[in-house]
């Protein structure tokens, strides 16, 4: 198999200082609704990379579940791999890449554990079987077998026999506090559109164009 030769053109939009945004969480729900309204498959799939105290990166796909005062919301548990790595370094990025739209959004900021009120209102709104996987499911850990993780969901969910789940401790919100973005249009020649939003001060932002 051969992906040198790989090679996709790129024609659909351009971006252009004097018609985006000023405030970059603005732009962003704009591409963010655009993406929903073109159909993107998992169009709030971003990529988090966090780091190891050592500086090793690590990354995996969350879902953006809230956008509010100007903050990103994910959901996980606070026992994972990406929690206990979030715990000693709360710097990380995330990356949304809509290929239907080639184009792709990168945000750079600070990560802290969501109010507990966010985190208690949006488990209540998940369907019951992800509020047990929640509850069962010790994330990142090596376990024995699929089988036992199926036999701990279903001796949960008899246990419950129909009661409300409350949201346990260790599962919740995060929240993104971004520092930076970068907003990248795939044009023609490979001659890309980048965008890059500084935060200087509590409500201002520097915007600059960056070389493909």
């Amino acid at each position: 198999m051969d992906i040198s030769d790989i090679r996709n053109d790129f024609k659909l939009k351009a971006l252009d200082v004097k018609t985006i945004k000023e405030n970059p969480i603005q732009q962003f729900e704009r591409w963010l609704e655009e993406a929903m309204k073109s159909q993107c498959l998992d169009y709030n799939a971003m990529t988090l990379a966090t780091s190891t105290p050592d500086g090793q990166p690590s990354i995996r796909v969350v879902l953006l579940k809230q956008i509010r005062n100007e903050c990103l919301y994910f959901f996980t548990n606070y026992r994972s791999r990406k929690a206990k790595e979030l715990s000693i370094n709360p710097k990380a990025a995330v990356l949304f890449y809509w290929p239907e739209l080639d184009r792709q959004v990168r945000i750079m900021g600070h990560i802290i554990k969501a109010d507990r009120d966010i985190s208690d209102i949006y488990f209540k709104e998940r369907p019951l079987g992800s509020q047990i996987s929640a509850i069962i499911s010790p994330q990142s850990s090596e376990i024995e077998s699929r089988e036992v993780l199926e036999k701990m969901w279903s001796e949960e969910k008899e246990r419950l026999n129909g009661q409300n789940v409350e949201r346990p401790d260790f599962w919740g919100g995060y929240q993104l506090k971004p520092l930076r973005f970068e907003f990248w249009q795939g044009r023609p020649n490979r001659l890309h559109d980048r965008i890059v939003f500084k935060k200087q001060h509590i409500d201002g932002w520097d915007i600059v164009r960056l070389a493909p």
